[in-house]
């Protein structure tokens, strides 16, 4: 597995902060899932032990114990330095559809002026690429997606709004996400999404995680009407598919 150089430092007395060079590669995400699987295989028998992956940074927190951080850096960096193979990970995909409608995209005009594209090659860039979780946060079940269209990159809003709607899909530099419920937020809206992507009933809250790709698609307002009323019901499927590895 390739090594990069990585620095470690205290996150306070439950946390240790790994970061990798600050660079937005898939390569550097893929390191680092690499080697949270590695740590949960091989190193960690502890199950109190939680890993939040990041762009560039890994976060290890022990949910119990201080950690005593110069001895632990120092296993860290052995762990990392050791002779690995890379393990096997299933990567997936989910489509997620996205009604575009300017009732919910309510930037979208805005956005069409700035940019000098129509609003619907706008909806067509952004459903024919795929994108990659790079972190999930802000708010539970928040995706941070990169791998935008360079063509549709605009700067966040200079004020953010009290309060985004949830399901509210919004382009931000070189981002685009998913507002998972209502929120103040200074994203882009162009859309919204019919797919709840947090759920604290469930056994798994948040059904996508950190190195899965997503793809948008884009429907009615019918459709999303419906999926709206299938999700309730708790009968909406969302469409995964497994990729080659």
């Amino acid at each position: 597995m390739t090594t990069y150089d990585i620095s470690i430092r205290p996150f306070g007395i439950h946390s240790i902060l790994v970061e990798w060079p600050n660079r937005v590669e898939e390569a550097i995400l893929e390191n680092i899932l690499q080697f949270i699987q590695h740590l949960k295989n091989h190193c960690f028998e502890d199950e109190k032990w939680e890993l939040v992956p990041a762009y560039n940074s890994l976060t290890l927190i022990h949910r119990e114990k201080p950690i005593d951080f110069e001895n632990f850096k120092g296993q860290l960096l052995e762990w990392y330095a050791a002779d690995k193979k890379e393990v096997y990970r299933e990567k997936l995909l989910w489509r997620l559809p996205v009604c575009y409608d300017l009732e919910f995209g309510i930037d979208l005009k805005e956005i069409s002026g700035l940019l000098g594209l129509s609003m619907e090659e706008i909806i067509k860039l952004h459903t024919e690429h795929r994108y990659t979780v790079y972190g999930i946060g802000f708010l539970p079940g928040f995706m941070y997606l990169g791998g935008i269209p360079e063509v549709l990159e605009v700067p966040r809003k200079p004020t953010p709004r009290p309060k985004v709607r949830k399901g509210a899909v919004g382009l931000a530099g070189k981002q685009t996400g998913i507002y998972p419920q209502d929120s103040p937020g200074g994203w882009n809206i162009i859309g919204n999404c019919s797919v709840p992507m947090f759920d604290p009933k469930k056994s798994v809250p948040c059904f996508v995680n950190v190195g899965d790709k997503v793809q948008f698609y884009p429907i009615e307002r019918a459709e999303y009407d419906l999926h709206k009323i299938e999700g309730e019901v708790g009968i909406y499927t969302v469409e995964k598919i497994i990729l080659d590895a």
